[in-house]
């Protein structure tokens, strides 16, 4: 059992998880953000390493990835800084990225660097589920790693008992098929694939994504699912000036 299953087995709703961009604002500050984050009172974290093209994100997003390339980011790096997670972040800690970078550091490696310096899960939007239960779940369980499977409106029921059944720890809402960085939209198509999807009674958690800004949208996030994540909102705070004082305010904020 990892930090991710531990947590779930001890809180089950309203979880906050935020996302940011490792190397943005500023290259070596990527565990200082996170353990400001666990002080402020963040469930747990996913942590962006930057890709030249990050398709599925916006614009406020992808401004962060191409800063943190400029400021010199790579998995190489990362792996460095992480070195020091555990030694001042207990919550769980996730890893997001495109599938190419991975592959290029060559996915083994990855996944035992990753262990190495305490990672908890990964999520891989464009890791097709049959690659990954044909040639990498071996990697991902032999070091421990959750693979966090995404979901969107579109996903048929047949797929969602698959992911269900090849995930362990939690699956991932899109509320949108769009990009990162829009606002929580509650049609009645897409309050209806939440529940939908809660009818399903799946084995794991579910976190909504995508869209979740503010108190308003994270409590109505947490209607239907075990908690939400805070991505684009959280990365524009890091482009303010004296961001680092301004992390517990905007966790209170969320929170409330």
């Amino acid at each position: 059992m990892n930090r991710l299953n531990k947590l779930f087995s001890i809180k089950k709703k309203d979880l906050l998880s935020i996302y940011f961009t490792a190397g943005y604002p500023e290259l070596n500050m990527t565990v200082d953000i996170a353990e400001a984050l666990e002080k402020a009172g963040a469930d747990f974290l996913e942590i962006g390493f930057p890709y030249s093209d990050p398709v599925a994100d916006g614009p406020t997003i992808q401004h962060s990835s191409e800063t943190a390339l400029k400021n010199g980011m790579s998995l190489q790096v990362l792996f460095e800084q992480l070195k020091e997670l555990r030694s001042r972040v207990n919550i769980p800690v996730l890893l997001m990225g495109y599938l190419n970078p991975i592959v290029q550091f060559g996915i083994e490696r990855f996944c035992k660097e990753a262990a190495a310096a305490g990672v908890d899960g990964i999520i891989v939007p464009d890791l097709p589920m049959y690659e990954y239960e044909l040639l990498y779940a071996n990697h991902f369980a032999d070091n421990n790693l959750s693979n966090i499977f995404l979901v969107t409106p579109q996903t048929s029921e047949e797929r969602i008992r698959k992911i269900d059944e090849l995930s362990n720890s939690f699956i991932y809402l899109l509320s949108s098929s769009s990009i990162t960085g829009g606002n929580l939209q509650l049609s009645d198509s897409i309050e209806d694939y939440y529940k939908r999807i809660r009818a399903m009674e799946l084995n794991n958690p579910t976190i909504i994504g995508f869209g979740i800004s503010d108190n308003k949208s994270f409590s109505k996030a947490c209607q239907y699912a075990n908690g939400a994540i805070v991505g684009s909102a959280f990365v524009k705070l890091l482009g303010q000036e004296g961001y680092m004082e301004k992390i517990p305010g905007f966790i209170n904020n969320i929170k409330e």
